[in-house]
């Protein structure tokens, strides 16, 4: 089990993501369409102004029962050790265990 800090740090990162999001979609379309590079700068200096964890490439998948940030399939949004013990106990429609 993760550290409940590092959960809440990482939920904290996605609301801000989430208000951000806009904002920061719009200002790089703006960089897109300005053809002076001063203009550029000043757009891209607003963008900089917001807050760090707001950007996309902060976040990280997390287990969804355990909150593991390693070994993650997106398919379930489980951690590989999560993941075998629910199709070992047939709690996963559709997946099957290997069988040799």
């Amino acid at each position: 089990m993760a550290r409940k800090s590092l959960i809440q740090r990482e939920t904290k990162r996605q609301r801000l993501e989430q208000k951000y999001h806009l904002i920061r979609r719009s200002s790089k379309k703006e960089i897109k369409k300005v053809p002076s590079l001063s203009d550029k700068w000043e757009i891209h200096g607003k963008l900089q102004s917001s807050p760090r964890n707001s950007a996309p490439t902060r976040l990280h998948r997390r287990c969804f029962s355990t909150g593991r940030p390693r070994a993650n399939y997106r398919d379930f949004g489980l951690s590989g050790h999560i993941l075998r013990e629910m199709v070992h106990a047939c709690l996963l429609p559709g997946a099957t265990r290997s069988s040799w």
